[in-house]
């Protein structure tokens, strides 16, 4: 379409799958007009993560949700499970389906916990939410499904039932490679988004103009998960910063993190220790040096912002089970962002 997000360059897919390693995997689940909703998995790499955890944190912004697994993860500063990415209602059933998974995992027989880390929006307008239709047969094809390459975007996996800005939501990924004068990493971005506010797409108010925003008549409740992965070397810490600034690319779309909205970053670096996978995932870890992550915060902001913007994009209408969520209108958009700028001759 023309859209430029930024200033850094994406990776050859622009999408999460540029961190080497990375792999993802979508589950959709359309039955009828009654089940719209799915699971999406994201895996750091392809190895035992319980055995060769990888360092990660989790960034709350407004935390009205129900992310799983979140306080062990910000304490010791480690991911030991894939992430999933699934309904509200359904994040019990996923979390034992990811149990399931660790503990089938050969090397991991003697295990007596394990952390599954399973974050959620609530598709419960097009989705029959109560019928928690998500089964551990879902859950663990997502996961063993998911593999590098392009990423498929709009309504599908966990996105299937999502709302955002009064339009069709659902999964985005987008990514930005830094220039090897500043460490040359990769920031990889995907986004479950269901949320509201006034949506601006490049700066250009696109929501105003098509006269669907909050506070003039949509609602700015919902959810947005952000994942974050890079292959830069950082520790929790480090990470939790990258985190934060996630945050400010979703603030560029026009969200304001309403008071129901649960908005939440889960952030890894795909770097392992190098003593081997009995390490903890901070131990042993060669850091890069604070005042070298700006860089890195302007490739998270922009490959957030994108992330988003392709989930609206990439989605198309749905009809569910209170009603039909329309796709935004492409035509109409090219048409607002041209005027305003964002979309040059």
């Amino acid at each position: 379409m023309g859209i430029v997000v930024g200033i850094l360059p994406p990776g050859p897919l622009n999408a999460i799958t540029d961190v080497a390693g990375v792999r993802v995997g979508h589950v959709t689940l359309a039955r009828g007009d009654s089940i719209n909703t799915g699971v999406t998995a994201v895996l750091p790499h392809e190895g035992n993560l319980f055995r060769e955890k990888v360092p990660a944190a989790v960034v709350v912004g407004n935390g009205f949700g129900k992310l799983a697994g979140s306080t062990q993860v910000n304490e010791l500063g480690e991911l030991e499970s894939p992430i999933i990415l699934t309904c509200t209602l359904c994040v019990p059933r996923a979390a034992d389906a990811v149990l399931t998974y660790l503990l089938g995992l050969p090397g991991n027989e003697d295990v007596r916990s394990a952390n599954p880390v399973v974050a959620e929006t609530n598709d419960g307008f097009l989705n029959d939410i109560r019928a928690r239709p998500i089964a551990e047969a879902d859950v663990l094809e997502a996961i063993r499904a998911a593999a590098p390459g392009p990423v498929a975007e709009g309504a599908v996996g966990a996105g299937r039932g999502t709302v955002a800005f009064g339009w069709k939501g659902g999964i985005g990924t987008a990514s930005r490679r830094l220039p090897v004068r500043f460490g040359g990493w990769t920031v990889g971005v995907l986004v479950q988004s269901n949320y509201g506010g006034v949506l601006a797409i490049a700066g250009a108010p696109v929501g105003r103009e098509l006269g669907r925003y909050y506070l003039g008549g949509e609602t700015d409740d919902g959810s947005i998960i952000i994942v974050v992965a890079t292959d830069a070397p950082l520790d929790h810490r480090q990470l939790e910063r990258l985190g934060r600034r996630a945050l400010a690319g979703l603030a560029r779309t026009g969200s304001s993190m309403s008071s129901n909205s649960g908005d939440y970053v889960i952030v890894f670096s795909t770097v392992r220790p190098s003593d081997g996978p009995t390490a903890s995932a901070s131990e042993s870890l060669r850091v890069r040096p604070d005042n070298a992550l700006s860089p890195l915060f302007q490739a998270a902001i922009e490959a957030t912002e994108e992330a988003i913007y392709n989930s609206l994009l990439r989605a198309e209408t749905v009809r569910g089970y209170r009603g039909t969520v329309p796709a935004l209108p492409v035509d109409s958009t090219v048409t607002i962002l041209k005027r305003y700028g964002a979309i040059r001759p």
